[in-house]
């Protein structure tokens, strides 16, 4: 394959087609943002305590009082919401016309499960998967279940999205992926049950994840080095953090999960036409010798771009027919704990202090200059002091949480957003790295890749989150831990600041060792 960015030099930086495929690809992000996190608000827990049946004779000021106090895991005292003062107990009270606290010392009435259910507090959710199947006390393992097999169906997808977009092409994965994306959100409203929401939820993190990689590989390959660096490190996702930022008030205005799925599913339909918009990969086309389809969108760009091509575009062919898997790990550790830094970290949103749906916002919004800093990073520094210093600084701060007293809660959620800030540099930057090392025949498959390993992280990440039901500072501590390990090992990843987009295997830099 001839140099492709040398041969294709004469469309220009920014002409009309770039500018169309650029907007048009950002804006497929969207999608990915609000739906990518939206089991924030879908399996959040509300607050809940032992039903008491209407029909039980039970006065008000027992019912006032049937929940127990326990030891929650911040050490102090706070009402229990698995456990309630035996029923037939307080009917007997409530006969006898005695009163909890006053003639019934509490300490002495024995306690029971949550036989007749629960009520949950709707003040912030109508409903959530979590009330709408019981998903507390003895089944509180399935809310990061929950996650974690959406975020299984994104390692999935990205798995898949890189073998399928190599072998048919990014454009129609890009668009498949969205179709699939909006059927089973849609449908998912109708699930009979968890597990079968579960079923469904996977495929939409299928959806979620394969079209955002191929659409991301798509961009880099079509733009020159110029536009490619906006695009890998800003354009893309600061319109992903817009999408983000919708989540919360998507989540605020409709308060329920099934109304939530239908307000993510409504808006993707507008994006098929951007099939007739976008066009597939030149490169990806030369690397299969389709060289005539190659050429015409070339023509047709440089027509947009009101410039005079030359006769004979591509010179020199040389197909690479190569999809060795062995390569393609790439920065494993690294990718793995960036991963669970920023999943844990966003999915923590709800369990900070103050409304949550304004602390998902905050974190959203936190996004925006994190992305235009990777933008300037990516531009003018090595890779992997970009990775170094963000990683470490994200451990940094997230080990500081923990140590912050209890009366400082607002410098404590300071210290999580500057930790969401520096890995959410991190997580751009990485993706944009990924496809500065791989050529052409690889690249898709390789970040898609790269993408799934990334996933173990956020598969993780939930259980994480799980470990504040043991100790508060748990999960800052072990998050912390993995980041600034990961800043260390990936000192020994190889540089590719300033070098051209590799086509072939024999262009790509060589790992250290």
């Amino acid at each position: 394959m001839s140099d492709f960015e040398s041969t294709t030099a004469f469309l220009g930086k920014w002409g009309r087609f770039q500018q169309q495929v650029f907007f048009l690809l950002c804006l497929r992000s969207i999608p990915t943002g609000y739906i990518g996190l939206s089991v924030v608000f879908l399996a959040d827990t509300p607050q809940h305590r032992c039903f008491i049946p209407a029909h039980a004779n039970v006065s008000a000021a027992w019912r006032n009082r049937s929940v127990p106090p326990e030891e929650g895991p911040g050490g102090g005292l706070a009402l229990s919401q698995c456990s309630r003062y035996r029923l037939e107990d307080m009917v007997r009270f409530s006969e006898g016309d005695l009163l909890p606290g006053v003639d019934v010392n509490l300490t002495n009435v024995a306690t029971e499960g949550c036989l007749d259910g629960w009520e949950y507090d709707q003040s912030v959710y109508t409903s959530t998967v979590v009330s709408e199947w019981d998903l507390v006390c003895d089944d509180q393992w399935k809310k990061p279940l929950t996650s974690s097999v959406f975020f299984f169906g994104i390692l999935i997808g990205s798995f898949i999205s890189g073998q399928l977009s190599d072998r048919f092409g990014r454009k129609i994965v890009t668009i498949l992926a969205l179709v699939v994306q909006a059927f089973f959100t849609f449908i998912s409203i109708f699930s009979p049950s968890w597990a079968f929401f579960c079923c469904l939820y996977f495929f939409v993190g299928v959806g979620n994840s394969s079209g955002f990689v191929a659409a991301f590989v798509l961009g880099t390959e079509i733009f020159g080095p110029h536009v490619r660096k906006i695009f890998s490190t800003l354009g893309s996702n600061l319109v992903f953090a817009v999408g983000y930022m919708l989540l919360p008030l998507f989540a605020f205005i409709t308060r329920d999960w099934k109304m939530l799925l239908v307000a993510l599913t409504l808006p993707i339909p507008l994006y098929l036409p951007l099939w007739w918009y976008v066009p597939e990969s030149p490169r990806w086309l030369l690397s299969q010798g389709r060289v005539e389809e190659a050429e015409a969108i070339i023509r047709e760009a440089a027509k947009k771009n009101k410039i005079e091509p030359p006769s004979l575009i591509f010179v020199q062919i040389r197909i690479m027919q190569l999809h060795s898997m062995t390569d393609i790990v790439f920065l494993l550790n690294s990718l793995i704990c960036i991963a669970i830094a920023y999943f844990a970290v966003s999915l923590n949103t709800v369990n900070l202090h103050g409304n949550s749906y304004l602390n998902c916002f905050l974190s959203a919004t936190v996004e925006l200059p994190a992305y235009v800093l990777s933008w300037i990073m990516f531009r003018r520094c090595s890779r992997r002091l970009c990775l170094f210093s963000t990683l470490f600084t994200t451990g940094l701060f997230l080990l500081f949480v923990q140590l912050m007293p209890a009366n400082l809660t607002y410098v404590a959620i300071a210290f999580e957003m500057i930790a969401k800030f520096a890995v959410t540099i991190a997580f751009s930057i990485v993706y944009g790295y990924t496809v500065e090392v791989y050529p052409t025949v690889l690249r898709t498959t390789a970040l898609g890749t790269s993408s799934m390993i990334a996933r173990i992280g956020s598969i993780l990440s939930p259980y994480i989150i799980y470990l504040r039901s043991y100790s508060l500072s748990l999960p800052y501590i072990l998050i912390g831990c993995f980041s600034v390990l990961c800043a260390l090992l990936s000192l020994l990843l190889p540089e590719t600041y300033g070098m051209p987009l590799p086509d072939t295997i024999s262009q790509m830099q060589r790992f250290p060792g």
